[in-house]
């Protein structure tokens, strides 16, 4: 089945314009404005230059000699464009036959079938000496998200997590643990119970100097594995993983496998140490092992061993991208990390080429997340909490619920609460762009109105609402000619265009093109549902709205589906 795309329109010129390339065709091709009915145009000024002719007169001429193709409906000049418009038949026969698959179909031009590719995909790669934070739920769903849009564009996908749970601010918290934690066993949530040992270091901290010098002391005794301090570390490392995997689980999050930097950092220690020996990696005065970037890369240098010999975070991620190219054979290798550390990595990737490790690495890097009252910073004690949020938003979506239907059980609403909390919080991160910051505000995410999850979940409620109401059955024998109110025209347009968003979302990691998407297709409907009723005596005209509004739901439920959302036939 052949979609009809911009590349079908580029092919179809091809075979009428010899002055330009199919290539530059396509990439000339534009989407027009909403209030344009067409679904594409070619706009012709680089054929003007070409032909030394006024571009109104070389549209006009191509509206001439252009033959309509058998999924084209109109062909029209309009100044220095030619404009296409689509037959309906066209695109909805393509939903509706492939329903789930219509957004996985899309040719590349001039490339056959590839191979698919392999993929790993790290995240979130929490430190284990405070609970998860919303940066996390950024974070995680960024990359489930992303998962699920590269599965369902046929990749082989391998989710993995790295456990950060040794180093420096691990030792804090234990040493916090150690003064003032009197053997206690978890009075709250586990990982909770941690983070407060090291919010605790933090204050004691500011009054005692010489405690970052007890930290360090820790470090060096985890490192010589003394078994009183691996005791210790052992007790709080399993806190902190069992608080994460309850967290884990309102986002179904499973890896296929788990990383942990205790378990590899010697590894990395040997690396470095071998390419020392090759003169790859130099020494300070102090005797500290370090890459020098400055020269041939123009950016700072990174410390790899300290002084003292111990291994700073690097280390671990070197010898951490061996393994993963061990253990998958992947053929791209994406972070999942904060923008944060982007120096970071451009470090870690060229001191990876510096020892001939030359795979296909990838930070993405995401902005922050703010709050109406500012920043979080944990050490501070200011962090606002994964779990904190999602009760939040599972509060809100259960008041909402409860206030709008009072004769559905218990059960069924804390069912859809779950739903729509969890599809609120999701949506409402993964709607902006992966490099913008924003402020997270809870009950502006929870609204029924505006570009919200609710909103979306509340669209195919709707759609599925009308539908159970009609007695009519959906099929593609309808009067394709009784499509063509204005709004019905839009609505076809935004269906079409939906494998192009997917393959752009797929090709670039921009999520957010499928929230933005959804959010348009939603208010195209809304306002074709406002003029245009379903439900409708003329039953030729509700067979064909029914199909249309059919399709519509079709795409609504594959693009929540890979941002991580359910949706629900009643809200």
């Amino acid at each position: 089945m052949k979609i009809i795309d911009k590349q079908a329109i580029a092919i179809f010129l091809a075979n009428h314009i010899t002055s330009l390339s199919l290539e530059e065709i396509e990439e000339i091709i534009e989407i027009p404005p909403p209030d344009i009915k067409f679904s594409y145009a070619f706009p012709v000024y680089r054929l003007s230059k070409i032909e030394k002719k006024n571009p109104k007169e070389i549209a006009k001429n191509l509206e001439k000699i252009l033959p309509l193709p058998d999924f084209i409906e109109q062909i029209e000049a309009d100044g220095p464009y030619v404009n296409f418009k689509l037959k309906p038949s066209s695109v909805l026969e393509n939903i509706f036959e492939l329903k789930n698959d219509y957004g996985r179909i899309y040719e590349i031009l001039g490339e056959e079938s590839k191979k698919p590719l392999r993929i790993v995909i790290e995240y979130p790669s929490a430190n284990t000496n405070h609970p998860l934070h919303l940066g996390h739920v950024r974070n995680i769903l960024i990359g489930t998200s992303l998962s699920n849009l590269l599965r369902y564009k046929m990749q082989e996908v391998f989710e993995v997590n790295l456990r950060n749970d040794r180093g420096i601010n691990i030792c804090r918290s234990m040493l916090a643990y150690k003064k003032w934690g009197n053997n206690e066993e978890p009075t709250k949530k586990s990982d909770h119970f941690v983070g407060d040992f090291y919010l605790k270091y933090g204050e004691m901290a500011q009054k005692d100097e010489n405690l970052i010098n007890e930290a360090y002391t820790l470090l060096l005794l985890w490192e010589a594995e003394d078994p009183e301090t691996r005791i210790l570390w052992e007790k709080l490392r399993k806190w902190a993983l069992e608080g994460f995997e309850e967290t884990f689980k309102n986002f179904d999050l499973k890896f296929i496998k788990e990383y942990s930097e205790s378990e590899i950092y010697t590894k990395g220690r040997e690396i470095i140490l071998e390419n020392l020996k090759k003169g790859i990696f130099k020494k300070t005065e102090d005797g500290a092992v370090y890459a020098d970037l400055e020269k041939g890369y123009n950016i700072p240098n990174v410390i790899l061993l300290r002084s003292d010999g111990t291994s700073i975070y690097i280390v671990q991620d070197i010898y951490l991208a061996f393994l993963k190219k061990q253990d998958f054979n992947y053929d791209r290798s994406l972070y999942v990390v904060a923008n944060e550390q982007n120096l970071y990595f451009k470090q870690l990737f060229k001191v990876l080429e510096m020892i001939g490790f030359k795979e296909d690495n990838f930070h993405l890097s995401y902005g922050m997340i703010h709050l109406p009252e500012g920043r979080m910073k944990s050490r501070e004690g200011t962090i606002v909490h994964a779990d904190e949020i999602i009760e939040e938003v599972l509060e809100l979506a259960y008041n909402e619920v409860d206030k709008r239907y009072h004769d559905i059980s218990e059960e069924e609403k804390k069912i859809r609460a779950k739903v729509i909390g969890m599809g609120a919080l999701t949506f409402f991160i993964l709607k902006f762009n992966l490099k913008s910051d924003f402020v997270f505000n809870p009950e502006e995410s929870i609204s029924f109105e505006g570009e919200t999850g609710p909103y979306i979940q509340y669209c195919y409620a709707r759609i599925e609402s009308i539908i159970s109401k009609s007695e009519e059955k959906i099929s593609l024998e309808i009067d394709w000619n009784l499509l063509n109110h204005e709004t019905e025209i839009n609505l076809v347009k935004q269906l079409n265009y939906f494998p192009e968003i997917i393959e752009q979302a797929a090709q670039r990691y921009d999520i957010h093109l499928i929230s933005q998407y959804l959010l348009t297709l939603c208010q195209i409907f809304n306002t074709f549902y406002s003029k245009c009723p379903v439900i409708s005596e003329n039953k030729q005209l509700e067979r064909a709205r029914l199909l249309l509004i059919k399709c519509v739901q079709i795409n609504i439920k594959i693009g929540l589906k890979i941002l991580g959302i359910d949706t629900l036939d009643r809200m």
